[in-house]
């Protein structure tokens, strides 16, 4: 007999979203926030988010930049549902669409599923940050599927995300460190004018995330911007990051 999935219910951005998750498996925390944060997303304007799961980085984003609007892509029925619930609950419920669907499937059914083609002012993603075999598979589907994809599928996200763009539009994703060779490789071609921001651990630490932004069809040189640090020598966040975590600041000027 399969036991009942249990949930916790989670504040973010000081309690001014929470956000039901499953309590086994992958669940949204500091990478959500920064990716509603690294969003230029303004009043008016159109956002999809791939791979929304509960729906935390969208639900922060709607929180920060009122009047917008989301269409989140979730593969996992029930993740879908609970995404849904989530925005009701936090009063989002008319801006946050949720569209249950594999954003590997051909256009005619992404198209037969509401989605809409080069309609959309920014795209965000937080993709699953390990490939099946580099990691100890789970005993959980919706956990191993949230954490792991087939090598080289950040391809396929790269591909839908140009797909749904319109021109100029920017994309962002958050992502390991290590990923960063791939998603260079994956945006070349469909997104310019790209900006890495490394995030650290703390004062002097490498890496363990980046966040890559870039605009469609632009053809302008790669930046790096200067590290953002996450957390002081005690385990505190830094100012900076508290900002972004606790009072829901964009990381643009």
């Amino acid at each position: 007999m399969t036991s009942p999935v249990t949930f916790t219910c989670d504040a973010f951005l000081d309690g001014r979203v929470t956000v039901r998750q499953p309590k086994p498996g992958f669940r949204s925390g500091l990478d959500a926030v920064f990716l509603a944060a690294a969003c230029r997303a303004q009043a008016g304007e159109r956002v999809l988010e791939a791979g929304c799961g509960a729906g935390a980085a969208s639900l922060c984003l709607l929180a920060r930049v009122p009047g917008v609007s989301i269409t989140g892509v979730e593969i996992d029925a029930g993740l879908a549902a609970l995404a849904r619930q989530n925005a009701t609950d936090n009063g989002f419920g008319a801006q946050f669409d949720i569209v249950n669907a594999d954003l590997t499937l051909s256009w005619a059914e992404l198209d037969a599923a509401g989605l809409l083609r080069e309609a959309y002012d920014h795209v965000i993603a937080n993709p699953p940050f390990f490939e099946h075999g580099r990691t100890r598979p789970s005993k959980d589907a919706r956990n191993g599927r949230a954490r792991a994809m087939a090598t080289g599928a950040f391809e396929d996200w790269a591909r839908f995300l140009a797909a749904v763009a319109r021109p100029s539009a920017t994309a962002t994703v958050i992502h390991t460190a290590e990923a960063l060779p791939q998603i260079l490789a994956a945006f070349d071609r469909r997104f310019g004018a790209l900006s890495i921001l490394p995030l650290h651990p703390k004062h002097g630490a490498p890496a363990i995330r980046v966040i890559v932004s870039g605009i469609k069809g632009s053809r302008a040189p790669a930046s790096i911007l200067p590290g953002f640090v996450l957390h002081e020598a005690d385990g505190k966040p830094t100012v900076a990051a508290a900002a972004i975590l606790r009072h829901g600041q964009s990381l643009h000027p």
